[in-house]
C-alpha cells in the first residue's frame, strides 16, 4: 500500500509527503464510504427505514453518536449491534491507516541523523 524510506535513506521531500497522505486519505475515505452504503442498506432491509432515515442512522453510528430510530424487530437490534462493533474498529483502522504516514515521518525525521 505504502513504500516507505527504510532507516538508512533520506527523509523523503514534502511533495512526496503529501502525496502520501493524500492517498492515505482516500484509502480512509473508501473505507468510510463503503461502510456507510453497507449501513444503509442494513437499515433499509433490517429496519425497514427511508433511505433519508437509513443514512442518518448509519452515519450517526460511524460517528460514534449513536442510533437515532427506534429499532423495533430483533434484526434491526442485532444488526445495529453489530454495526456499532463494526463502526468502533473501523474508526481504529482508519486512523492507523491516516496517521502512518505522519508517525513514519516523525519517528524518521528523528533517527535520519542518528547513526547506527
Amino acid at each position: 500500500m505504502f513504500r516507505f524510506e527504510r532507516h538508512h535513506e533520506k527523509l523523503a521531500s514534502h511533495s512526496v509527503f503529501v502525496g502520501r497522505v493524500l492517498r492515505a486519505l482516500l484509502i480512509g475515505g473508501v473505507f468510510v464510504g463503503v461502510s456507510l452504503i453497507g449501513g444503509v442498506a442494513g437499515y433499509m432491509y433490517f429496519a425497514q427505514l427511508t433511505p433519508v432515515d437509513a443514512f442518518l442512522n448509519a452515519s450517526m453510528i460511524l460517528g460514534g453518536m449513536g442510533p437515532v430510530a427506534t429499532l423495533e424487530s430483533d434484526g434491526a437490534k442485532i444488526f445495529a449491534g453489530l454495526y456499532a462493533l463494526y463502526a468502533g474498529l473501523l474508526l481504529v483502522a482508519v486512523s492507523g491507516i491516516v496517521l502512518a504516514p505522519v508517525f513514519h515521518r516523525v519517528l524518521h525525521a528523528m533517527h535520519a541523523d542518528a547513526k547506527d
